[in-house]
């Protein structure tokens, strides 16, 4: 049993003692069932964060214990219930009273999480949109869907909870159009298709996901080659779903991961050369009904700099290769 009896005061130093039976159990997964009133997914961000010291040493959450280790946990001081406004640059493409539309940088979180508790794209959006409603949760006021970390793009914002629920209704009677922008390896061949699959939770490494499951959620895309650069193309990806990761997750089934993918495609060095530092992705193109005069909005986005520029250098590597 832990050697301290009530629930930690955060803010403070309390130590816990890992039993024999604890014993190649992860690090990660005996602290949340040892103190249980935290997550392990915060147990996972306090230790990536050194919150957490296994007889003196710093471990990975994936660290298999022996048992009979003493563990010392310094928990972070309380943040704030909900998240504060900050100043941070916020790339406004149309706004009323309902909602807002913004192309999101890359390397911009949506949303407050674990490891990710401000800096997001929902303290920029209240500090920069004093009418925006306490909808949705705490922690989202206002978000209808995600864009991960390192992908760019469009994103809608609603303003009141009536607006979030018909643009969510909109989204799942699949009448919302997405398209995406990606840079891939390879040539997908035939030049355009349709892919359909399950999506689900790999089996072991649970932060990814993938096709090969035999339980998941349908996804449907369709992909268009624009430009082929022999070793790399530009696709143009259209969903009809909206599944975790899952242009990423289809691209990399085909065989053509996206450039700088890490989690699907094990970046090559040649990528990094080309200065494919994150995965090559863009929400290009976002189109939906007004859910309050019923008008058909559409909006386009370019892609950021990076982008373009790794773009560039693939275009002149493959004219100097003909």
């Amino acid at each position: 049993m832990p050697e301290a009896a009530q629930s930690p005061v955060a803010g403070v130093t309390f130590t816990l003692a890992a039993p024999p039976a604890a014993a190649g159990q992860r690090l990660d997964v005996w602290l949340a069932a040892a103190r249980p009133e935290y997550s392990r997914a915060r147990w996972r961000a306090w230790i990536l964060t050194d919150c957490v010291r296994l007889d003196g040493q710093l471990r990975k959450p994936s660290h298999t214990l022996a048992g009979g280790e003493r563990l010392e946990v310094t928990l972070p001081p309380p943040r704030p219930a909900t998240p504060q406004p900050q100043d941070l640059p916020l790339a406004v493409v149309y706004q009323d009273r309902d909602l807002l539309v913004v192309n999101k940088p890359p390397g911009l979180v949506v949303h407050p999480a674990p490891g990710h508790p401000d800096g997001t794209l929902v303290n920029a959006l209240l500090h920069h949109c004093t009418d925006l409603e306490a909808i949705g949760g705490e922690l989202r006021p206002g978000i209808v869907h995600r864009l991960d970390r390192d992908t760019s793009g469009l994103l809608v914002i609603a303003k009141r909870d009536p607006v979030l629920r018909a643009l969510q209704a909109q989204f799942q009677a699949r009448t919302v159009h997405k398209e995406y922008l990606a840079l891939v390896r390879g040539v997908p061949a035939p030049p355009t298709g349709r892919v359909e699959t399950l999506i689900g939770r790999h089996p072991r490494q649970r932060q990814r996901m993938s096709t090969r499951v035999t339980r998941g959620r349908q996804a449907v895309s369709h992909y268009a080659v624009e430009e082929n650069w022999r070793r790399a193309a530009r696709v143009r990806v259209t969903i009809e779903t909206g599944r975790t990761h899952q242009v990423r997750v289809h691209l990399a089934a085909l065989g053509h991961p996206v450039l700088g993918d890490a989690l699907y495609g094990r970046v090559r060095p040649e990528e990094k050369e080309l200065g494919a530092d994150r995965q090559m992705l863009h929400a290009a193109r976002l189109a939906f009904a007004h859910p309050t005069t019923n008008a058909a909005l559409d909006f386009l986005a370019p892609p950021p700099a990076d982008f373009l520029a790794v773009e560039s250098s693939l275009r002149a590597l493959a004219a100097r290769n003909l």
